[in-house]
């Protein structure tokens, strides 16, 4: 038995909600912008774990299979199996690594959904949603240094989602406006989660906070309310943008020049550097994606989309080369 899994690039933040909101990202054009998991029974001693790794950004892993991440989920996911009784097979994992690393497009958050994803399906579905969300929360964490659920949770279960941890609720689904395209651009230069929070206050004055709590309550209200133009007014990030924005090259001058254009909304992507802009129309988010093309991306690594956001979140596909 081979299982393939795909899970999507997201926005974490998406501006108004720092380490509380994040979205997943569809291209109108039908192309899957996120990474892969084939998972298969293979030859060996129980529970060994063999990892490989292909795809466009495979080069910018570790060589050691087992400084992969999917070897860690694997890990995690078969001790957590034994504990619950049940025998491990011998399988192999391979990484189709689509998304660039260090791009502020939940490339990590995409590896290890679409590997927990493909465990999980691999093994009948032995747990539940939310306690594979937490396994993914806690290995994403390994990676950007703290657990945080703003992009393995709409890579996962897609859309929109607000985390909320608070009993047995982790996140919750946000309404959307369907007719919102989302243009991200990634300049092809790398910025590492964790040193992007290294740079953040440990603390933030009274002021900020109100104002913080403020935006995004009154925009989960707009979200409930479908009041898009308030919506869009209050996609505005008065936390991290003001410290990261000014150190990610081109960003400042490229977002001014989104709104200039008519943008409803222009940010930053989860950490950075991929810039987000948000519109209501068609052509101007080909228009905006055209400007972005010329003018953001700095070599052959960067590319733009015009996104819409991805209601489906993490899902078996097809084999590789199989219609």
């Amino acid at each position: 038995m081979s299982i393939r899994v795909f899970a999507p690039a997201s926005m974490g933040n998406v501006s108004v909600g720092f380490d509380v909101l994040g979205g997943a990202l569809a291209p109108v054009d039908g192309c899957l912008l996120g990474d892969f998991v084939t998972i298969s029974e293979t030859n060996g001693g129980q529970g060994d774990i063999v990892v490989n790794t292909v795809g466009k950004f495979a080069h910018k892993l570790p060589s050691d299979p087992k400084q992969n991440i999917l070897y860690d989920c694997a890990v995690h996911y078969h001790k957590a199996l034994r504990n619950k009784g049940q025998s491990a097979k011998t399988i192999e994992m391979v990484l189709e690594k689509e998304l660039p690393v260090g791009s502020g497009l939940g490339s990590s958050a995409a590896s290890v959904v679409a590997a927990f994803y493909a465990l999980n399906e691999f093994y009948d579905n032995a747990f539940n949603q939310r306690q594979l969300l937490i396994m993914m929360g806690e290995l994403e964490g390994q990676i950007s240094g703290s657990v945080h659920y703003d992009n393995v949770a709409p890579s996962y279960l897609g859309g929109l989602q607000l985390m909320v941890e608070e009993g047995e609720t982790l996140c919750s689904s946000l309404p959307t406006f369907d007719e919102w395209y989302w243009v991200v651009a990634y300049s092809g230069v790398k910025v590492s989660t964790s040193e992007a929070r290294e740079i953040m206050p440990k603390q933030v004055d009274l002021k900020t906070a109100l104002l913080f709590g403020k935006n995004l309550s009154a925009f989960v209200d707009a979200c409930h309310r479908r009041d898009d133009e308030l919506a869009a007014k209050l996609l505005v990030d008065v936390i991290a943008e003001p410290l990261r924005g000014p150190i990610i090259p081109k960003f400042l001058e490229n977002k001014a020049a989104m709104l200039d254009m008519g943008a409803l909304a222009s940010g930053i992507s989860g950490s950075g550097p991929t810039l987000f802009a948000v519109t209501d129309n068609l052509t101007k988010a080909e228009q905006l994606a055209q400007y972005l093309n010329d003018n953001y991306i700095q070599n052959d690594d960067g590319f733009s989309h015009v996104c819409k956001l991805d209601n489906q979140g993490a899902r078996r596909e097809a084999k590789r080369g199989t219609v």
